[in-house]
């Protein structure tokens, strides 16, 4: 699943932020075909841990495959990923993800921070088929915007049909409505001072912190935009809180022993999950099998399988949709057995 790239480049973005280009070997070029919007799980031993963490492809059409990193406070991945050099070798999953266009005319690109590293690639492909694009970008001040350099060429270049609008947060700005955070009522505001046409885009994309895709997502909704031309993409929830307990039947099952099955590239392998188990991927880890995964917070939808048989709970989604859950969808990651016996499948559709 991993492949062990090159990299081909690292460009410093901001003072806390690079983006890291790879070299994709030719006999792995289809593997690593990407679509606007996608992601990659980026592998490596840090302080003798095996961590692997989630970047947004931040490349332009026919551009070398990036990523865009920015250091998280106490971030291990982050950290690491700032002294990365050319020449330097890490493993890499390939492209993965379902945040992409869906070839609209019109669209709305809502993004705070590092929630610009899709952005980037959606708004070039939206312009290059002749879509029109807004993007609203929220940063600290102007030294913290990452893609700067590609986000002005952009502009230069669909000058007519690309809107970029930065929301400063602790930078002054001479328009008032543009300083701050971006919140549900500033891009209400912004629509109604002509500078965004919500309720007219065909699509309206939101990548950031988790309140604010949130704050924003019920603010357009409540000016009536439909709910389906609403699309977010969240690698993290900075509202997430405690992690709820197991239910009592959750409970139940892990202190009995459930016995799991997977089904897995064609072949079924077995284990059980316990009562020290808090989910199906634990378990799995603790028995010596690699599942699918990357963020293990159900954000980044890797782990998506079906259930088969038995039952299961979940102990938080963010990713999976209605229509997945009605299917039988479940997260490994947050998986937690609420039968006897369980069996998921990890090769369903």
């Amino acid at each position: 699943m991993f492949h062990e790239l090159t990299v081909r480049a690292v460009r410093r973005e901001t003072p806390d932020a690079v983006a890291i280009s790879f070299d994709v070997p030719e006999a792995l070029a289809s593997e690593y075909a990407w679509k606007p919007g996608q992601y990659l799980t980026l592998r490596a031993d840090v302080a003798g841990a095996d961590t692997r963490r989630s970047y947004s492809i931040a490349s332009m059409p026919g551009a070398p495959l990036t990523v865009g990193v920015k250091r998280v406070v106490d971030g291990v991945f982050s950290t690491f990923a700032q002294d990365l050099k050319p020449g330097d070798r890490i493993q890499v999953m390939p492209p993965e993800g379902r945040f992409c266009p869906r070839g609209e005319a019109s669209v709305v690109l809502i993004a705070a921070g590092s929630g610009i590293t899709p952005m980037v690639s959606i708004a070039a492909e939206a312009l290059a088929r002749g879509a029109d694009v807004t993007l609203i970008y929220g940063n600290r001040d102007t030294g913290s915007i990452m893609f700067r350099d590609a986000l002005d060429a952009l502009k230069d270049r669909y000058v007519d049909r690309f809107t970029l609008v930065h929301i400063l947060s602790r930078e002054p700005q001479d328009v008032d409505l543009l300083n701050g955070r971006i919140t549900g009522d500033k891009v209400l505001a912004l629509g109604r001072a002509g500078a965004v046409d919500l309720t007219g885009a065909d699509g309206v994309y939101l990548c950031g912190p988790g309140g604010m895709i949130d704050d924003v997502s019920a603010a357009l909704t409540g000016v009536g935009v439909p709910e389906d031309r609403i699309h977010f993409e969240r690698f993290y929830t900075e509202e997430a809180g405690p992690r709820p307990e197991r239910s009592a039947a959750a409970e139940a099952a892990a202190q009995t022993g459930v016995a799991v099955e997977v089904v897995l590239d064609g072949a079924r392998r077995s284990f059980r999950v316990e009562a020290q188990d808090d989910n199906v991927l634990d378990a799995a880890a603790r028995a010596g099998l690699e599942l699918p995964y990357s963020c293990k917070g159900g954000m980044c939808c890797t782990c998506r399988c079906m259930v088969a048989e038995g039952s299961a709970e979940m102990a938080v989604n963010y990713s999976l949709e209605p229509w997945e859950l009605e299917a039988g969808f479940t997260l490994a990651c947050q998986a937690r057995p609420t039968s006897e016996k369980l069996v998921l499948d990890f090769d369903a559709a």
